[in-house]
């Protein structure tokens, strides 16, 4: 594997441990960059920055107690690194507008992500949240 290969891996492993576990809005606005694109946005949600900052810090976060990133695979090629992982934590509060079921509950993703000179240009999702919803209704 290429060194940049390995770089960028280790970039979108800080990510993840950093602000989607820990919610540490420094790391990032320091991994972020100014021209950043969400293309997995919801309808409505911005798509850069603030709505990164809007879904994790201002969403999940608030959600969510506990809240652990277990990573099972990573992919890197060129500038693209494919993440295979799961969201754990204890829902509290009504998240992407499924009520608190107040159980400890997994979201499973795969995300996709472009980096340029050690930072995130572009990201595509695919989210599985069927474990919120079943845990919410019982």
């Amino acid at each position: 594997m290429a060194e940049q290969e390995q770089i960028n891996k280790q970039i979108v492993l800080r990510f993840n441990k950093e602000v989607m576990e820990k919610g540490n809005v420094e790391v990032l606005n320091e991994i972020i960059h100014p021209d950043f694109i969400n293309y997995s946005a919801a309808p409505g949600v911005h798509t850069g920055r603030q709505g990164i900052i809007d879904f994790t810090i201002n969403g999940m976060h608030k959600a969510l107690t506990g809240v652990s990133v277990e990573i099972h695979d990573q992919v890197a090629e060129n500038d693209k690194v494919v993440t295979r992982k799961t969201i754990h934590g204890t829902h509290i509060g009504t998240f992407m507008g499924i009520r608190p079921s107040q159980k400890r509950v997994q979201i499973k993703i795969i995300d996709i992500v472009t980096l340029k000179d050690g930072r995130y240009m572009a990201h595509w999702s695919v989210r599985d949240v069927q474990d919120l919803i079943n845990k919410s209704s019982d």
